[in-house]
């Protein structure tokens, strides 16, 4: 429920974005919401990982996932097509 209820809210904020924002804007901001989006799936893994280990390399995983997405979407923003092509 919870993930069901932050793609919701992820969509209606991009959706509330795009009013205002140029497509280079709104494909960044799309790249952080699927990014963000991800990430809350696999930190909703950790919270039912059976092992201490494997929940600390799930949370580990939805960092690197909200930081790729950080980065791919400022390259957007700066016009670096072969950063996010990389990702």
């Amino acid at each position: 429920m919870k993930i069901k209820t932050a793609l919701v809210i992820a969509t209606g904020l991009v959706g509330l974005a795009a009013c205002n924002s140029s497509p280079t804007e709104q494909a960044a901001d799309n790249i952080e919401a699927n990014a963000e989006a991800t990430a809350d799936n696999l930190e909703e893994a950790a919270d039912n990982a059976t092992t201490e280990n494997a929940e600390d390399a799930l949370e580990n995983q939805a960092d690197a996932v909200e930081d790729a997405g950080a980065n791919a979407a400022d390259a957007v923003r700066d016009g670096d097509a072969n950063a996010v092509n990389a990702m």
